[in-house]
C-alpha cells in the first residue's frame, strides 16, 4: 500500500472539511484520514457545535462547495436571537434582540451527525482514504526532513504508515499536544452542559399576542439560534434537521457552578429556577431525552498550532473559545486555509518555516482578539440594556474585520494583511477599550438594579441600514486598493459606534469615565446623524420605537 502525503488524525468536521480543501487544491494529494467512530454515526445526538456563523458557513458552501447539502439536508438559520428573560415566565414581555428578516449573508444550523456522515462519503468519492474504527496508537514526528510515523489500530490489528505532512485534528483528545506538550489554558473561566431531545420546539408556544407572533417574516424563531440570557449564563435552543433541538446551558464557573447542571435532573431543576417556561415547554411532553452531557473550563488554547517541521492542528486540537458567537467553525475554515496554504507551498518547494511562523501569528492574533468578546463579560449577559449593545459591537468588529478578510480570499495575502496591520492594531484597542466600558456600564446597572426590566422590545437588528449592509457586502468582489479602503471605512464606523456608546453610557452613568477610549478616540465625538435609535438605549423602551 502507497504511504499518503497527508495522514489526517480525526475524521471529525475539522479533518474531514481539511481533507476535502486540500483535494480541491490539489487532486494529486494521496491523503488518509483516521477516524477512531464508524460511520454512519448517530444523527441528532452526535456532537455540539451545530450553529454557524459568516465565516464558517461560508467555507462549508463556498470554499467546499457543499451548498446543495445544507439548502437542502440541513436548517437555514434565522439569526441570533436574544431574550432577557431570566425567572420570567412571560417571554413575550422580556426584551428581545434578533432580526425580523432574514439578513443576505446565509448560514445553516447543522446536524453534526447528518453532516459528518455526509462529509465522510463526500471524502470518499472524491478519492480520500478514510480509514473507521482507527485508534490512533503512536506518532513519530521528524525535525530532519524526513518522512513522519503513525502507528494505528484498527480491529485489532496494528498498521503504519508514513507521511510528509501530520495535522491532528483530533479534538479535545489532542494527540500531537498531548505528545508536545503544548497544551495551553485561559483565564476564560466557563462551563456548560447539554442535552438534545426529540421533536422541535417552537418560541411561537410562548405567547398569544399577535403582535408578538406577528413581529418575524417568515414566523419562524425556532429556525434561530435562541438565546436566553441572566446574569453570568445563556441557555441556547438549537433546531436540527432530524427533527430534534439541542439545548445548553453555559455559564461562568463562579456565578453558577458546574455541580449545580451536571445531571440531567439538575439541569432541569436549574433551568425550572432560570428559565421557567422553557421547562414547562420540554416537560409538556413529546420531547424524549436523547442524550446529557457536560464539560468543564471548555476554552483553551495552545502553544504552537502550525510547524515548519511539517505538522499542523486545526479545531478543538488546537484552540477553542466559548460557543456564543460559534465561532467554532471559522476557526476551523481559518485554520485549515492557513494549512491549505502551507502545504501547497511545501508541494511546490518553498520553504515554508516562516510562512507558518506568520500564519500562527495570525492565527493566535485572532484567537486572543475574540476571547476579549467572553471574558469575564458573562455578569453582563443579564443587562437589557447594554448586553444588546454588546451585541451590536461585537457583531460590528467581527463584520469588519475577521469576516471580510475570510471571505475576500486575502485571508493568506501577505501585501493586504501588511497594509491592514495597523488597522487591525487600531480596531484591537478601540475594541479593548469597548469591552471595558461594556463591562463597567453593566456594573453601574447591576449596582443600581434595572438590568432586565420588563419593557418588550424588540431590537431588530434588520432595520439598522449600515448593520444590514456590513452583513450584505461580506460576499462583494473587490480589488486589494478598493478592499482595504472598504475596511477602512468600516473601521471609521467602529469609531463612530464606540464614540456614540460612550457618550450615551456617560449620560447613564456621569461618573463612569471613559474606560481609556479617550486616548483611542482623540477628537472623535458621536456622529451628528446617531447609529442606533434610542430604543437601543433603552432610552424610549418601547416595541414601536425599537422598530
Amino acid at each position: 500500500m502507497t504511504d499518503p502525503d497527508v495522514v489526517i488524525l480525526g475524521g471529525g468536521l475539522a479533518g474531514l472539511t481539511l481533507a476535502l480543501q486540500l483535494v480541491r487544491r490539489d487532486p494529486s494529494l494521496r491523503i488518509t484520514v483516521l477516524e477512531r467512530h464508524r460511520h454512519p454515526v448517530r444523527e441528532g445526538a452526535f456532537k455540539v457545535g451545530e450553529s454557524t456563523v459568516e465565516i464558517g458557513a461560508h467555507y462549508f458552501s463556498h470554499v467546499l462547495g457543499l451548498r446543495e447539502h445544507l439548502d437542502t439536508e440541513q436548517i437555514r438559520k434565522f439569526g441570533f436571537r436574544f431574550f432577557f428573560s431570566d425567572g420570567q415566565s412571560e417571554i413575550d414581555r422580556c426584551t428581545e434582540l434578533g432580526v425580523s428578516r432574514l439578513l443576505p449573508t446565509t448560514s445553516w444550523q447543522i446536524d453534526r451527525g447528518r453532516f459528518e456522515n455526509f462529509l465522510t462519503e463526500h471524502a470518499r468519492e472524491n478519492g480520500i482514504d478514510v480509514r473507521d474504527g482507527a485508534i490512533v496508537r503512536n506518532i513519530e514526528l521528524s525535525s530532519d526532513g524526513t518522512l513522519h510515523g503513525v502507528r494505528y489500530e484498527c480491529d485489532g490489528v496494528t498498521h503504519e504508515l508514513s507521511a510528509r505532512w501530520v495535522v491532528d485534528a483530533s479534538g479535545r483528545a489532542g494527540l500531537i499536544k498531548r505528545k508536545l506538550d503544548l497544551a495551553q489554558t485561559n483565564d476564560h473561566n466557563a462551563n456548560s452542559a447539554w442535552w438534545r431531545v426529540s421533536g422541535l420546539l417552537d418560541p411561537r408556544d410562548w405567547s398569544s399576542d399577535p403582535d408578538w407572533l406577528g413581529r418575524c417574516t417568515p414566523p419562524d424563531r425556532w429556525r434561530s439560534t435562541n438565546h436566553m440570557c441572566g446574569e453570568g449564563y445563556w441557555f441556547w435552543l438549537i433546531p436540527l434537521s432530524s427533527n430534534q433541538h439541542s439545548l445548553g446551558i453555559v455559564c461562568d464557573g463562579d456565578l453558577h457552578p458546574l455541580e449545580t447542571m451536571n445531571t440531567h435532573a439538575k439541569a432541569m431543576a436549574w433551568l425550572h429556577r432560570h428559565q421557567p417556561r422553557v421547562a414547562a415547554m420540554l416537560e409538556a411532553g413529546g420531547h424524549e431525552l436523547q442524550d446529557f452531557m457536560f464539560m468543564r473550563h471548555f476554552s483553551h488554547g495552545a502553544k504552537q498550532v502550525f510547524s515548519g517541521d511539517r505538522w499542523a492542528l486545526t479545531g478543538e486540537a488546537g484552540v477553542f473559545l466559548d460557543p456564543f458567537y460559534s465561532p467554532g467553525s471559522d476557526f476551523i475554515a481559518i485554520a485549515n486555509t492557513y494549512i491549505t496554504e502551507m502545504i501547497a507551498a511545501d508541494r511546490a518547494g518553498k520553504p515554508i518555516t516562516a510562512m507558518a511562523s506568520l500564519y500562527q501569528q495570525l492565527y493566535f492574533s485572532f484567537y486572543e482578539n475574540t476571547l476579549t468578546l467572553y471574558q469575564d463579560q458573562y455578569r453582563l449577559f443579564g443587562d437589557a440594556q447594554v448586553m444588546p449593545l454588546k451585541v451590536i459591537w461585537d457583531y460590528t468588529y467581527y463584520w469588519s474585520l475577521l469576516a471580510p478578510l475570510f471571505f475576500s480570499g486575502y485571508l493568506t495575502s501577505t501585501p493586504v494583511l501588511g497594509q491592514l496591520r495597523t488597522l487591525f492594531g487600531e480596531a484591537r484597542t478601540l475594541n479593548l477599550g469597548m469591552q471595558s466600558l461594556l463591562r463597567r456600564w453593566g456594573e453601574l446597572n447591576a449596582e443600581r438594579g434595572d438590568t432586565a426590566p420588563l419593557d418588550g422590545r424588540l431590537l431588530d437588528q434588520y432595520r439598522i441600514p449600515w448593520f444590514h449592509e456590513l452583513n450584505r457586502q461580506l460576499v462583494d468582489t473587490l480589488e486589494p486598493d478598493a478592499f482595504i479602503a472598504r475596511m477602512r471605512t468600516d473601521v471609521a464606523r467602529m469609531h463612530d459606534l464606540a464614540a456614540e456608546m460612550l457618550a450615551h453610557a456617560r449620560r447613564e452613568h456621569p461618573g463612569l469615565g471613559d474606560a481609556g477610549l479617550e486616548l483611542v478616540l482623540g477628537d472623535h465625538r458621536a456622529p451628528a446623524e446617531p447609529l442606533l435609535s434610542p430604543a437601543w438605549y433603552a432610552e424610549a423602551a418601547t416595541v414601536d420605537a425599537a422598530a
